[in-house]
């Protein structure tokens, strides 16, 4: 599975996702808010989120291999992973999970957290 349709399957997943291209890039969206967006950082496919404070300096200083900070949005705390190379999808999935909570109403999370 492309890098892209296995990024899709995760975002679409979460409750009232939507995907749309704009910027040249596909992103995913919640109550029209960005949480998740698939770019290209140089030729390499990934992904950026947002990232609670201080995650973004973990994950850079942890493996500068798979994550980056994003040039627009890294100021404001997001994170990039790389999609290449064998990419641990799980904790993509986490991640991404992490940025729509802290992205969605609060309202919409605390009605997921009961459902599940």
């Amino acid at each position: 599975m492309k890098p892209l349709d296995r990024l899709r399957a995760i975002c679409l997943a979460l409750p009232e996702a939507e995907e749309r291209y704009t910027w040249e890039h596909e992103n995913f969206r919640v109550r029209d808010r960005i949480f998740c967006m698939f770019v290209r950082h140089g030729d390499r496919p990934a992904f950026t989120c947002k990232a609670p404070p201080g995650a973004q300096a973990v994950l850079l200083g942890a493996d500068p291999a798979r994550f980056f900070r994003p040039a627009y949005t890294g100021p404001k705390g997001w994170v990039g992973m790389y999609l290449d190379r064998g990419p641990d999808w799980d904790e993509a999935a986490a991640l991404i999970r992490r940025s729509w909570t802290m992205t969605a109403p609060k309202r919409l999370v605390k009605q997921e957290g009961n459902a599940t």
